[in-house]
């Protein structure tokens, strides 16, 4: 019989699969209480992605000599293969007890840990099991996985460095370490790492998916949705995969399985499937109800609430209610571009003000703006989730306002740490985050209507104007260039959309080219940001029977000579299912007139709410037909449109929209409102503030 186990484990050991298991199994049925054979079968189904086969066969093994070590490590590892983790933990814990020095046990148990939820636990697994051995592979990757979870990322990077020099054929760790200097911005390191990672192995998902995340923010889109569309087919069920494929799509605007790909995604997300995630599926959702199942989905999936909050009602006895806004975007980005009004004009008498900053440092203006703004500025860019929540908790921080929600350099596990009595969802998102701990939206009833309530976790903040804050201090350049200058011809009807790419579809396209069919002699403007976009939409273009040199694209530039150029353009066409936000106050604040059709979710109500607050509701239209109308109208109607720019002319300093000061009053009331409620003890409830006389 040893010899037959001999030649079972020789099988085994050469990656035989088939022959070992046929001579473990002729063991075991004469022998049923043979533990090496019942102990090495079982680690074979795990082998095999078996793991309810292998606790079995382990555990009955286990019956036979319960002092094993190596076989609670295997059945550890088998119930991590069933995603157990507290059953794994347990089993990694027993072999521990028998054998302290086991090095791959206290690895196995730090990567539970960091499965978990628990990185901090977790690097104390792993960094016994360096001390046991230090030239261990798999622990000095799972080493610097803690690491970079714990937002420790220049140290993260030696480990995975480390770990490449003892295994240079790993695939995996060459992404891992990608993913870090992606994350610190090194972008052609990054590329680099994800470059070897596929060298290694040409189907290695996590290197596809970061390389195409990284020629995305470089503005090499076409490649990042060849990668994309790679890990779609070697790994289908990947996480949030569909969305950002399609997502990547959006950005060159390659619309021909467009429709499928929505109508696909939409119906994974109704089912709750991770499919998509919440900042993409905005673009192509046409229901609130879903929005919300996305989000939801989402929420649970990457920050559960944690069952250790770290407010647990106290009462804070301050003389000021102290209010802390965190963003990943305190430098020029559009967030701040419409927010630094605000901040500067707070009041100090009662609110005592702080930013945690996760963002960076970007030597402009603005920056410096921000940062004078605000009693406290607190860099958190460089602390674990759990380290800057407790930061925030011991500031005592009454309200707790998240900027980014799913867009941005977000830190939305802070808030599923409870740090603050009151946590908000603000400006950067605009619709639910779907998580129980934030315990309020703000919003206008433009937005959000009385009968959808039901689609937010959050209880509803109305303000009296538009929810969406404008900074009344946004320079204009002085000098408008010539329509030469700008490649626009001179005497044509320009429309413009300054949007970001992903927000185009083709149905508002059609409506579009429909538009420039009818008008003689006029363009559509658009933003410059790819190549393939422009080509992919001059192509759409002559499709739909319209020359391609009527598209017209503008290159990036400083924000106030963007402004000026607005003055250009004619008349600004928005579109659906995501509006135009801080692109439409673009328009506004520079004198250009936005025609809009209000959608069916909060991203597509924007500018319903902007021309609302600036006096202009009449710009408002409620389906594409009325929208293409009012556009075709203003267009070969000189007179009518330029009543509606003078009206827009006055308005743009007398209405709220840029009123900085009457909304920072209004939110002050807001956030007064929730802390009254919050001191009473009650429960959040939806409420609206008053407009200021």
């Amino acid at each position: 019989m040893a010899d037959l186990l001999k030649q079972a484990v020789e099988f085994h050991q050469r990656g035989l699969f088939d022959k070992a298991e046929t001579i473990y199994r002729k063991i075991v049925s004469r022998f049923p209480d043979h533990f090496h054979a019942l102990h090495f079968l079982g680690l074979l189904q795990a082998q095999k992605g078996n793991f309810g086969d292998a606790i079995h066969l382990i555990g009955q093994a286990l019956t036979v000599n319960p002092k094993d070590a190596s076989a609670h490590f295997n059945m550890g590892n088998a119930f991590l293969g069933l995603k157990k983790y507290q059953e794994a933990l347990e089993s990694f814990d027993r072999a521990l007890a028998l054998r302290p020095d086991y090095s791959q046990a206290h690895n196995s148990r730090g990567a539970c840990l960091l499965e978990q939820g628990h990185p901090e636990r977790a690097l104390v697994s792993l960094s016994t099991a360096l001390e046991l051995n230090p030239n261990y592979p798999e622990a000095l990757n799972n080493h610097g996985n803690v690491l970079q979870e714990l937002n420790r990322l220049e140290e993260a990077i030696p480990s995975y460095e480390r770990a490449i020099r003892l295994r240079p054929d790993s695939g995996s760790v060459h992404a891992n370490l990608g993913n870090a200097l992606f994350v610190l911005r090194r972008y052609d390191e990054a590329l680099a790492s994800y470059d070897r990672a596929l060298g290694v192995n040409p189907d290695e998902p996590d290197a596809l998916l970061g390389r195409g995340n990284a020629l995305m923010l470089i503005d090499q889109s076409e490649r990042a949705v060849a990668d994309m569309q790679r890990l779609l087919q070697v790994a289908p069920d990947y996480d949030y995969v569909k969305g950002d494929l399609l997502h990547a799509k959006m950005q060159i605007c390659d619309w021909r399985t467009f429709e499928i790909d929505a109508a696909t995604i939409a119906a994974g997300v109704q089912t709750g499937k991770r499919c998509c995630s919440p900042f993409a599926f905005q673009a192509i959702s046409r229901s609130s109800r879903d929005l919300y199942l996305c989000a939801n989905t989402y929420a649970l999936d990457k920050y559960p609430a944690s069952a250790s909050p770290l407010w647990a009602g106290e009462k804070y006895a301050h003389r000021k209610i102290r209010i802390g806004y965190v963003s990943g975007e305190f430098r020029a980005q559009a967030t701040s571009y419409l927010i630094a009004g605000l901040f500067e004009l707070h009041a100090r008498d009662r609110f005592e003000w702080f930013a945690f900053d996760n963002g960076f440092d970007d030597a402009t203006p603005l920056r410096r703006r921000l940062e004078g703004s605000f009693d406290h500025f607190v860099d958190i860019s460089r602390q674990s989730d759990l380290q800057a929540a407790q930061i925030i908790r011991n500031n005592n921080i009454d309200i707790l306002v998240n900027l980014n929600g799913y867009f941005g350099l977000e830190r939305t596990g802070i808030f599923s740490r409870r740090p603050a009595p009151v946590q908000v969802n603000y400006l950067g998102f605009p619709g639910t985050l779907g998580a129980a701990y934030f315990d309020y939206i703000i919003a206008d009833r433009c937005v959000i209507y009385e009968n959808e309530h039901q689609h937010y976790s959050e209880k509803i903040v109305y303000l009296p104007d538009s929810y969406q804050i404008n900074d009344a201090k946004r320079v204009i350049a002085d000098y408008i260039p010539a329509r030469a200058d700008a490649g626009l011809p001179a005497n044509s009807f320009v429309f413009c959309c300054f949007n970001n790419m992903y927000k185009l579809t083709p149905g508002m396209f059609d409506v579009w080219m429909r538009i420039l069919s009818k008008v003689e002699n006029s363009v559509l403007w658009l933003l410059r940001t790819n190549d393939a976009a422009t080509r992919h939409l001059r192509s759409e273009a002559v499709r739909r029977g319209i020359a391609p040199e009527r598209l017209v694209f503008a290159p990036r530039v400083k924000l106030e000579d963007h402004l000026a150029r607005h003055r250009l353009a004619d008349l600004f066409l928005d579109a659906l299912p995501y509006n135009a936000h801080t692109t439409a106050s673009d328009a506004l604040w520079s004198g250009l007139p936005v025609v809009t059709c209000t959608g069916s979710t909060f991203p597509g109500r924007v500018a319903s709410s902007l021309l609302t607050s600036v006096g202009l509701s009449d710009l408002v239209t409620s389906s594409l037909h009325d929208y293409e109308s009012l556009a075709l109208k203003l267009a070969t109607h000189p007179e009518l449109l330029e009543d509606v720019k003078g009206r827009l002319a006055r308005n743009r300093l007398t209405r709220p929209l840029f009123n900085t000061d009457r909304f920072r009053q209004h939110i002050e009331v807001a956030y007064f409102t929730m802390w009254e409620c919050c001191q009473r003890g009650e429960a959040p409830a939806s409420f609206s503030v008053a407009a200021v006389s």
